[in-house]
Formats: structure tokens, sequence, C-alpha cells
């Protein structure tokens, strides 16, 4: 079955109830309620992205917090995310975005970090940096304390959140991270950096200041969906960042419904014929198709953990013209009707 081929690193799950630990929250029955055995984290290195997606979703009802994976310094109350794209998306360019979100973040309950911003000739600099109500003391025991691996995974969220608002890659030209290069592989989100410095003195990144002109392609509508698949196309990382079929993938989450990048428009953006595209993903064993039916297969099962969204709601954000026919496509990705999955990963079930 094609979901059984996504996979992650095991680790993602541990991060996960790490962190739910150092909150004081049960793990066993955590997983328990998302059917995951510990034994399985312990034999097994890569397991099921979509399975993850479920104990992520268990974690943030039971925490309520929904910035998971994220540094932010405190506990952010559902809802702040969707509220804060929202507020976004209203922008006109990107600049302008980000200095709504460091607004956002002032008023904003739970937040104490936020992101900085210069323009630097040509380069465009942001980077980890505390609120004017935070003690820069407290400031600095938070990014002391945190693992480099969510220090990563926060500023790959923010590349891939700016990414989806202006419909382009922002390309990562220079990554500063304050802490020393680890020893053991990078876990969880990643994304592509030309350049790496550690034991600098903030954590941040540097990307094309004309990034910052470009605008807002994204409207409440698609806020919306994206606020439902946000722990896939945030944090669940699936494959290698310098491969084709995870650049594609990339820029196909940024709209699986109707709107979804054909293959000319993914191959002028890569800079690349539409011959070369095909080739490069056939040496990755996959194809343009598979990789559409892989983004709204992923999208689906969000999707259909939510109980407030209809068969055929999710039939049309994902781009099917009648709800028989994603039917027929969600059997054939699963073995499963949308309805029996639905039974079958109902939490507590």
């Amino acid at each position: 079955m094609l979901n059984e081929e996504i996979r992650i690193p095991t680790s993602y799950i541990q991060t996960l109830l790490n962190r739910v630990q150092e909150r004081g929250y049960d793990t066993e029955q955590l997983l328990k309620e998302a059917q995951i055995e510990r034994a399985e984290l312990e034999q097994h290195r890569y397991f099921s992205a979509v399975r993850f997606g479920k104990l992520y979703q268990c974690a943030r009802g039971a925490m309520q917090d929904e910035w998971f994976g994220m540094l932010t310094g405190g506990k952010i109350h559902k809802g702040s995310f969707r509220l804060l794209s929202l507020l976004m998306v209203q922008c006109k360019t990107l600049r302008q975005a980000l200095r709504r979100a460091r607004e956002f973040g002032h008023i904003c309950r739970g937040f104490k970090i936020t992101v900085g911003l210069d323009e630097i000739d040509d380069v465009a600099r942001v980077r980890m940096e505390a609120l004017d109500h935070v003690d820069p003391d407290e400031y600095k025991e938070i990014i002391t304390n945190s693992n480099p691996a969510t220090i990563r995974t926060t500023m790959a969220a923010w590349q891939r959140h700016w990414s989806w608002l202006i419909g382009s890659e922002v390309t990562v030209l220079k990554t500063y991270f304050a802490f020393p290069k680890p020893k053991d592989d990078w876990e969880m989100a990643q994304f592509s950096s030309k350049e790496t410095v550690f034991d600098h003195d903030f954590n941040g990144f540097e990307f094309p200041r004309a990034l910052l002109d470009y605008s807002i392609i994204q409207t409440a509508e698609t806020a919306e969906e994206f606020v439902r698949i946000a722990q896939f196309s945030l944090i669940v990382n699936i494959g290698e960042e310098h491969t084709t079929k995870s650049r594609i993938k990339a820029m196909l989450n940024q709209n699986v419904g109707h709107n979804m990048l054909c293959a000319d428009r993914v191959a002028e953006r890569l800079n690349m014929s539409l011959t070369t595209l095909r080739r490069h993903l056939q040496v990755e064993d996959t194809s343009f198709q598979r990789l559409k039916d892989e983004c709204r297969m992923e999208a689906a099962f969000h999707y259909l953990g939510c109980p407030d969204i209809s068969n055929r709601e999710i039939a049309e954000r994902l781009g099917f013209d009648e709800v028989s026919v994603f039917f027929r496509a969600f059997k054939k990705w699963t073995g499963l009707t949308p309805g029996q999955y639905r039974a079958s990963h109902s939490v507590g079930a």
C-alpha cells in the first residue's frame, strides 16, 4: 500500500514523547491513544509518517499546544497558528507578513520568541530573538536548554511557511546556529542551506532580499487548508531534502486542491525541462503522478481525523470533482474506504 512507503525516522516520535514527558503528561497513555506499541519504536529505525501524524494530533489535544515541535518559549493555545496564518495572508508582501508575525507575537499569549529581520545589501537575515517583554536572561536560558533539533525544526518551519505564503521556495543561503555541530545525525525537520555556521552568536538564516518583495499569493481559504495539514508540511520531512522528489512535494503541498501545480509548472520552478524532471524522478523510483497522489493522501489522512469535515468536503478540498472518485482513489491508496479509515483510526478506537 502506498501509505506504507511513507516513512520518517523513529526518533521523531521519541522527540515528541520527550516534550510530552517534560510537561508532565503520560507518554504511555498517549501511545495507547495513537495505537503505537513501545516495542515498535525500539525495533525500527523508520516509522509511518501517517501514524506520527496521529500521535502529533493526540499530543496537541492533550497539551492544548499547537506549536508542538517548534520553539516558542511558552504554551501556545489552540487556534493561534490559524489566526497568525489568516493575518499573514492579508499582507501584500513577505516583508509585511514577517512584520505582522512579530506584532502577533507581542499580543498572543504564550510567545516569548519572535523573528528578527535585517536587510543587508541583497541579503535578508532572520534570527531568533526575545520579544520585548522577555527578560534577556530568560531568553538565554530558553535557547541554552533547547535541543539543537528543535531549533533547526523551528527554522525549517519558518522557511516552509514563508515559501507557502509566496508560492516560491525561500532559498536558504546561509544558516547560523548558536551551538556546536552535533555529533549525531540531524533529526526532525530539515532544510537545505548552501552554507552552515556553528557556534555563532544567534540562530537564524539568510535568503535573497528580493524575496521580501514577493507578493503573498495565499488566501483565507487556502490558509484554512494549510493549517489542517501543518504537521506534514511544516514538521514531517519525508525523504532527503536534496532529492528532486522532496523539492517537488514541498511545492505540491502548498495546494493539494484544484489548483495543485502541474508538472510543467513545477519543472519551470526547478529550472529544468519536463523531460529532465521525469528522468530525475525515474532515477528516484517514482513519478509526478505518484507524488501528487502521496500529497493528496497525506492531506486526506489528516482531514479524516477531523470529525467535523464531511467526506464530500474532503473530496472538494483535495480537488476531486466527485466524492465517488475520491472514494475510489482512497481505497486504491490504502485498501480501505474513508469510512473504514475513520472508524479504525479514531482516537481511543
